[in-house]
């Protein structure tokens, strides 16, 4: 009986079963191997720094504000400076 191209085709398209890995097979992570009261103060450690990186970013924030502040302010009280950025129609200020 002579094979015909199809069932040629359907055996190479066969799957194989992969394996399924257990949970014993996985290889242990630094997690699994550190006792829990070492994990719980590495997790405190790592929220205290992230809690003065926000402080550090909000005290940066607020003095560049303040700069900017400063900065507005004393534009506003050089002449100079408003000479060039008001509008020369006086005539909506009679």
């Amino acid at each position: 009986m002579k094979k015909t191209r199809w069932s040629q085709v359907a055996k190479k398209n066969k799957t194989k079963p992969t394996p399924k890995a257990e949970a014993q097979d996985k290889p242990a992570t630094l997690r699994d191997l550190l006792r829990p009261d070492v994990l719980e103060q590495l997790k405190a450690q790592s929220d205290a720094l992230k809690a003065d990186e926000a402080k550090a970013k909000e005290e940066q924030r607020l003095r560049a504000e303040e700069a900017a502040n400063a900065e507005k302010k004393r534009l506003e009280n050089d002449f100079g400076h408003l000479l060039k950025n008001s509008s020369m129609d006086w005539r909506k200020h009679k």
